[in-house]
């Protein structure tokens, strides 16, 4: 017996891609490219072309363009070429928030000797040393809490049914 092909109801994927994308701005991300990366999200293939990010967002091919250089420059997009097409897809990258927060990791690396540096620099007895120490401490804490975090979920999404890379 054939299994039915699942019903999408798009009004509450509009819906859920406007709440997200404004969640997603409030937290500081670009209002279009926001919309742009919940549309892909919320897209079956996790990919889409300008065309189509246009039509279901009601939006310019120049907004998609913007929002498009923004996510492919942060790296949360990448665009691939539309097999036998000149069209490009822009396309989610696989375990898109392991790798934004690996990525953040090497972040908080740098910024941490960045400001253990600075703190030596303004002399660590002085109340902007002790300040600026304090906070290479705090990176220096949730960089390691971060590995640790990764490694747990890695292991916990495997007892949720998704795949284990």
């Amino acid at each position: 017996m054939a299994v039915p092909a699942a019903v999408r109801d798009e009004e509450a994927v509009s819906r859920f891609v406007e709440r997200f994308a404004a969640q997603l701005n409030e937290a500081g991300m670009q209002r279009m490219a926001a919309r742009v990366f919940a549309q892909l999200l919320a897209s079956d293939g996790g990919a889409m072309t300008s065309a189509e990010l246009g039509e279901a967002l009601r939006i310019s091919p120049a907004a998609v363009s913007g929002a498009v250089a923004y996510l492919t420059q942060v790296n949360m997009v990448s665009r691939e070429r539309e097999p036998g097409s000149r069209r490009d897809r822009y396309v989610l990258h696989n375990e898109l928030w392991y790798e934004t927060f690996t990525r953040r990791d090497q972040i908080l690396t740098l910024w941490e000797k960045t400001l253990r540096d600075g703190a030596a620099g303004v002399g660590a007895a002085t109340p902007a040393g002790a300040r600026i120490a304090e906070t290479a401490a705090f990176f220096a804490f949730m960089q390691s809490e971060l590995v640790g975090m990764m490694d747990r979920w890695r292991a916990h999404k495997v007892t949720l049914g998704f795949d284990a890379d």
